[in-house]
């Protein structure tokens, strides 16, 4: 069943999401009812989400993992670390869907997957507070921020942020409203189970609410600092991060780091073509569990570049 009667895509939806919201509901209720017929979905044909955004902005509400990282490059955490989210614009021109390839333009460059959870906003105005920012979230997806890590610390050190060292970010091929998370969202954070899986290996069962230092409110309204966000603006968590190693990784660079700190030098590759990386998240126990926004599934492929 097609919503373009409603709004032709999700960010025009997202661009009167007063009125659109209405309509989608009402189409959602009557699909389930069975008073419109569905129609059979193939995921892998799925875009992201939103293919472009306006903007791509992510934290790292993770403190665990913020402090792994640092270790690995040698670099101490700022002073203000649990008080003031850190947060980076990312290129939104092209963002990838659940299922197309990671390009690798060289093992040398350390591929690494990140399973954050993210957020999608309306509007929301300059200088608002994190209980108004709460109140501008209208949907929450998966994102696997893709690093080159042997070229993020030399971009770094210039002092002038990420930006080769980010190639395109993708998503889950749905995005859900807050309300379908019910009890999983609490006080803006999401508590869901993360499962990373590598080469068909879990290396990840990660919670996903309570080492979230920094909520999704605390984020958005730190990026409204200093301006004000259009509908469709997407905001990241971070990394996904416990510190209980037992749980496992949602990156690559937190194994290594844990590797290089308990035997003296990493032993775990980064990514290479022919490797496949899954991010997803479930809510419930046992039988009752469900995907709630599908699986991000990608394949690493040598990259044509010229």
């Amino acid at each position: 069943m097609r919503a373009a009667a409603v709004a032709p895509n999700l960010q025009r939806a997202l661009d009167d999401w007063a009125h659109a919201e209405a309509g989608l509901r009402d189409l959602s209720d009557r699909l389930e009812r069975g008073d419109v017929r569905g129609e059979v979905l193939d995921e892998a044909t799925l875009l992201a989400p939103l293919p472009r955004a306006y903007e791509w902005i992510d934290g790292s509400a993770y403190l665990n993992h913020v402090r792994l990282v640092r270790r690995a490059r040698g670099a101490a955490p700022p002073d203000d670390l649990e008080t003031s989210p850190l947060i980076y614009q990312g290129g939104s021109g092209r963002l990838l869907g659940a299922r197309e390839p990671l390009g690798c333009p060289d093992v040398s460059v350390g591929l690494d997957f990140e399973g954050e959870i993210a957020c999608i906003v309306d509007d929301v105005a300059l200088g608002t507070s994190p209980d108004g920012a709460a109140r501008r979230v209208r949907l929450f997806m998966l994102a696997n921020d893709v690093t080159y890590r042997e070229w993020a610390p030399r971009e770094l050190q210039k002092g002038f942020g990420f930006f080769v060292s980010k190639p395109p970010t993708a998503f889950s091929p749905f995005a859900v409203t807050p309300d379908e998370l019910g009890n999983a969202l609490r006080g803006a954070r999401v508590f869901l189970r993360l499962v990373c899986t590598y080469n068909g290996a879990c290396v990840g069962d990660l919670e996903t609410g309570d080492e979230m230092h920094f909520s999704f409110a605390d984020l958005v309204a730190r990026a409204a600092t200093s301006r004000g966000l259009a509908a469709g603006t997407i905001v990241g968590s971070g990394t996904v991060s416990n510190r209980d190693a037992a749980r496992g990784v949602a990156c690559l660079v937190e194994r290594r780091t844990r590797e290089a700190l308990s035997h003296g030098a990493p032993s775990t590759p980064y990514m290479k073509p022919g490797d496949v990386i899954r991010i997803e998240a479930f809510d419930g126990e046992g039988t009752g569990q469900r995907s709630v926004f599908g699986a991000i599934e990608q394949r690493v492929v040598a990259e044509r570049r010229g």
